[in-house]
């Protein structure tokens, strides 16, 4: 993705205010060998490209007085309460450098998986990203997450999942294959069978007594 920031001179408080005022985002460029860059961008252009899942979780190309920077999202500052961005920061992206990212996952096939087509079941998302750690031109966008071949009473751990060449998977805590996608059977689903058979032995009863109505009365 491409954005578009221009250089700022002034900061403080102040400056940042006015610069809000004005329907610009106060922010800067750091890392690498050289010295931070104070920038601004255009708000709405910032709020809008915000809500774009790659503008999170992949490299951007951003133009700084025509000069191009390679950059990660690493931090941003919203209101409250209001539809406000305070403050962005970008991290220099050196491409001989790893980079270490969360990647979002997409889950696909689960309407086609066994568990909920015929079992019963539902695909419980435990994670919805997971750590990497990669070069910056080997940085997928996000990955993808096969959930066709579900069934009941399986998971689906992250050691399942396949990622890119040259990415790899960070773990963190003890947990050293952790959970991505758990089966849930779904309440109720089990039982229906057995509320199903119930009123046809109701049915049946009626028809012995009938039959001990039949006999014939005895004679006197």
């Amino acid at each position: 993705m491409k954005l578009v920031a221009f250089e700022r001179s002034k900061q403080g408080t102040g400056a940042s205010r006015r610069l809000r005022i004005s329907g610009r985002t106060p922010g800067i460029v750091y890392g690498g060998a050289t010295e931070p860059k104070l920038i601004e961008l255009d708000h709405n252009a910032l709020w809008h490209a915000l809500k774009k899942e790659a503008f999170h979780s992949s490299v951007l190309s951003m133009d700084v007085g025509g000069t191009e920077h390679k950059v990660l999202l690493r931090d941003v500052q919203v209101h409250p309460y209001k539809q406000l961005v305070l403050h962005v920061d970008f991290q220099r992206v050196d491409a001989t450098t790893k980079l270490h990212m969360k990647v979002p996952l997409h889950f696909f096939g689960d309407d086609q998986s066994p568990a909920v087509k015929s079992e019963g079941c539902i695909a419980n998302h435990v994670l919805s990203e997971i750590d990497v750690l990669c070069l910056p031109a080997d940085l997928p966008e996000f990955i993808k997450v096969d959930l066709s071949g579900l069934t009941k009473g399986n998971s689906l751990h992250l050691c399942d999942i396949p990622v890119p060449k040259g990415v790899k998977v960070v773990i963190h805590g003890g947990d050293k294959n952790p959970v991505v996608v758990s089966v849930v059977a779904v309440a109720g689903a089990e039982e229906a069978p057995a509320a199903a058979a119930a009123p046809e032995a109701t049915a049946t009863a009626p028809k012995a007594d009938a039959k001990a109505d039949a006999k014939p009365a005895a004679k006197k």
